[in-house]
């Protein structure tokens, strides 16, 4: 099977595991588009699109919105064109149902090609989220041990005021690990049972998680563009 056809895969591990930079790592040298269902969903909302104002609805109510509306809005995401080649997921599946659900999108196909999981201690994820502070001005990212400010609480490019998100709270981001655990960790079974399961140690540099992941794609046969 090589890139040429149609390639989908999915990426698993907690939170703050380096889902997203190894996707966008990806995303370069497959030549694939990067799926993330918080994307979908932003797009949603601000283009007030009939899923968008769907989803609007249950929010504003407080409600957690249905998985029926996520299926709904990555299916869609998949028949645009860009998807023509395939594309790598993010965020999605977070739990059986969207599991089972993208088996029956993807089933004229030839289904998922891989699912990546990349393991990261609880600690190690509590200390790359918490750490973590974004410039209000440009939006650029740091970290208060691994890439810090030059001065503290300041912006090395254009000295706007450094600020921790709410999602990168000590409490909110063990609540995060809590819905990992509970909603998508059964998945990890499901599709080692697929034999798509590569298993990845996630707290090694992103350079040499990208080296074993490209080596996992070149043993199934999946090669990147020439």
């Amino acid at each position: 099977m090589s890139i040429a056809e149609r390639t989908f895969i999915v990426f698993l591990g907690p939170p703050g595991s380096g889902k997203g930079t190894q996707t966008r790592m990806l995303e370069t040298t497959f030549g694939l588009p990067q799926v993330s269902t918080g994307d979908l969903f932003r797009y949603n909302l601000k283009h007030e699109t009939d899923l968008g104002k769907l989803a609007k609805r249950y929010m504003d109510a407080g409600e957690l919105v249905p998985d029926e509306v996520t299926i709904r809005m990555v299916e869609e995401r998949l028949k645009q064109p860009d998807c023509g080649g395939g594309a790598i997921l993010d965020g999605f599946p977070r739990n059986l149902q969207q599991a089972t659900a993208l088996d029956a999108i993807l089933a004229d196909e030839g289904g998922l090609d891989l699912v990546p999981m990349l393991e990261v201690s609880d600690e190690e994820v509590i200390q790359r989220l918490s750490g973590r502070r974004v410039c209000r001005t440009c939006g650029h990212l740091y970290h208060t041990e691994f890439s810090p400010p030059q001065q503290s609480g300041v912006c090395d490019l254009d000295g706007g005021e450094l600020y921790q998100r709410d999602d990168d709270t000590l409490d909110t981001i063990q609540r995060r690990l809590y819905v990992y655990y509970k909603q998508t960790s059964p998945l990890i079974g499901y599709y080692f049972a697929k034999g798509l399961l590569v298993e990845l140690d996630g707290s090694m540099p992103p350079d040499e998680v990208q080296t074993l992941l490209l080596q996992a794609f070149r043993d199934r046969g999946i090669n990147p563009v020439a």
